[in-house]
């Protein structure tokens, strides 16, 4: 398998709370985030959603779907996600959230490794193909959710 390392850094000027909210229902990503073309709830967790299983589907620019299983492994509220990925894609990605001076930031890191075998025979050469990828879609998601929220993104 092929292991990956992103970091995605948003941030917004706005408060805290509902970046946070977009953020955590992940099931309504469709309705904002192009790009994410389902969220499929496959195990309902505690009440902070630990232990929640969800399935994404993804469309980029690259053409080609990316369908993996997300459970949620940690939530601290409006400071914390993480969760276990498996599936086409198996690793761990976790969401933090800061608040200073008027801006929210929002930081993801994604450890990930490929499991499709046209991934991994490609991946020496299509790195950074697959990075820029990432890169675009997760440049999609900070833009829809500035536009859900209506609040200013700032670069």
């Amino acid at each position: 398998m092929a292991a990956y390392e992103f970091v995605t850094v948003w941030r917004f000027e706005a408060p805290l709370a509902p970046v946070w909210d977009v953020i955590y229902r992940a099931e309504e990503w469709p309705a904002w985030w192009r790009g994410v073309l389902r969220v499929e709830t496959l195990k309902e967790g505690g009440a902070d959603h630990v232990g929640s299983v969800s399935r994404y589907t993804w469309k980029s620019k690259l053409p080609y779907l990316l369908t993996f299983e997300m459970e949620t492994t940690r939530v601290e509220p409006l400071a914390a996600i993480e969760g276990r990925a498996f599936g086409e894609l198996a690793g761990r990605g976790r969401w933090r959230f800061t608040h200073d001076g008027g801006v929210t930031t929002v930081r993801y890191d994604w450890h990930v490794e490929t499991t499709k075998r046209w991934m991994n025979l490609l991946a020496p050469l299509a790195r950074p193909v697959f990075k820029w990828n990432h890169d675009v879609v997760m440049d999609w998601g900070a833009e829809g959710l500035a536009r859900r929220l209506g609040i200013k993104r700032l670069k």
